[in-house]
């Protein structure tokens, strides 16, 4: 017995975003798509008046989030997120047994989750949606994006001999491993650092410091441009004095320029 479309709404403050999931999408007959927008008061505005079967959200939006737009619904749809900051799926989508899509979208992955929504009919929500503290952990997680760095140090410690000196972390550009040792470098000068770059990728924000080799740590405010060489190699120069080059591993291109948005 074939079944009524799904109707989805589409929601993400990037235009070529949308795009893309349109064009994804138009491969599945199971879903149609009733609208999209960019904006998150409009599209707040458009769910009041007609809730969807499933809405594809974008979680990081300025003005108001993912979850904020949630939270003022009276009801919610089936929903799917969508989201470039893993970081936040590691920390609040897992405790609360959200699914999520990473972006930029893969065609494999939309179809798993959808392959998951039409196990559902009629559209069941997923268990966090049904929590009756909804609303009190849709906050929650508002407030994490909101608040990117809380718990996360604004300074790193650097120890040669008996002498400790405390390094902002915002003035650090990369931290490199070299013969055993970790450095911390700020203005071309290296730091030595007592962890080991593994740690300190637990430890930093995410959102600001990304691994683009097993030995290089990048803060990412200090991107000045990422080249892309012969070959495939890609090369990022920092907006440093010395203008530092650093080589990003192959295996972390991917995942740099999803991050950066690129």
């Amino acid at each position: 017995m074939e079944h009524t479309p799904l109707r989805a709404y589409l929601v993400d403050d990037e235009a070529l975003a949308i795009d893309r999931l349109k064009r994804l999408l138009a491969r599945f007959p199971e879903i149609e798509i009733i609208g999209s927008t960019t904006d998150a008061a409009v599209a707040l505005e458009s769910l009041k008046k007609d809730l969807p079967d499933v809405l594809f959200l974008d979680i990081q939006m300025p003005v108001m989030n993912g979850f904020e737009l949630l939270s003022r619904l009276e009801e919610h749809p089936f929903v799917i997120f969508t989201t470039a900051y893993d970081e936040y799926a590691l920390k609040a989508f897992e405790v609360n047994s959200i699914d999520y899509l990473m972006k930029p979208i893969e065609v494999e992955h939309l179809e798993r989750a959808l392959k998951k929504l039409g196990r559902l009919r009629p559209v069941a929500k997923p268990e966090w949606q049904q929590d009756p503290d909804l609303v009190t952990i849709l906050n929650q997680l508002a407030l994490t994006l909101r608040n990117p760095q809380a718990g996360y140090p604004s300074r790193v410690v650097s120890r040669v001999g008996e002498r400790i000196s405390f390094l902002d972390l915002e003035t650090v550009t990369h931290f490199v491993a070299k013969e055993k040792l970790t450095y911390a470098v700020v203005k071309g000068h290296p730091h030595c650092i007592d962890q080991t770059i593994t740690e300190l990728e637990q430890r930093l924000n995410p959102a600001q410091f990304i691994r683009i080799h097993r030995a290089v740590l990048l803060n990412v405010d200090w991107i000045h441009e990422v080249n892309s060489w012969f070959a495939g190699k890609v090369v990022v120069s920092l907006k440093d004095a010395p203008h530092t080059e650093l080589t990003v591993a192959r295996d972390r291109v991917r995942y740099l320029k999803s991050q950066l948005g690129i």
